[in-house]
This record gives C-alpha cells, sequence and structure tokens, in this order.
C-alpha cells in the first residue's frame, strides 16, 4: 500500500492510490494560479484523512512552484480556513 501522493502534471491532478482505489485533488493550471475544482475520494478511502493529504500535498507544491490556489472545490476552501498557515497560497 503506497501513502505517497503523486503530482500528475498532465492529467493537471495530484493523486493517492491505495489498494487500487484512487482519490484525487483536480486543478486547472491558470499560470500563476491553480484553480483547484474538484476533489474526489472513494468510498473506500473515506474517513481516512486522504483528502487531506491530496490537498496539503497540493499546497506544498504550488508554494514551491510560486503558485497561488484559487479554492473553486469547496474542500479546498474549507482546508484553507483550517489551516492559516497555507493563507499566503489563497488568491
Amino acid at each position: 500500500m503506497s501513502t505517497e501522493v503523486l503530482h500528475n502534471k498532465a492529467a493537471s491532478r495530484f493523486e493517492l492510490n491505495i489498494d487500487g482505489h484512487t482519490g484525487v485533488a483536480e486543478y486547472v493550471d491558470q499560470g500563476s494560479v491553480w484553480a483547484m475544482n474538484h476533489t474526489y475520494v472513494p468510498d473506500e478511502l473515506r474517513g481516512g484523512g486522504v483528502a487531506g493529504q491530496l490537498v496539503k500535498t497540493a499546497f506544498e507544491a504550488a508554494r514551491s512552484a510560486g503558485v497561488k490556489i484559487d479554492p473553486q472545490c469547496s474542500y479546498v476552501a474549507v482546508y484553507f480556513e483550517r489551516h492559516p498557515e497555507y493563507a499566503d497560497l489563497h488568491v
């Protein structure tokens, strides 16, 4: 079982595959902004912190890339509220 989040740049998403089930955090690359528009975790992985792990990894990657996050997904918006340490990434 892998718990490493992968950045699939070709598909503009972050992926976490566990036991054949894949959770994703998708974005639209707008140059200096990533519009994060969808987070999905299959039923089999819910309640285990997968969505948080995906979004945290996306935020860290955005910070490294020097881009901001436009939280178009409700989960991403809530993550910003709960994690003020990432406020500098919010557009």
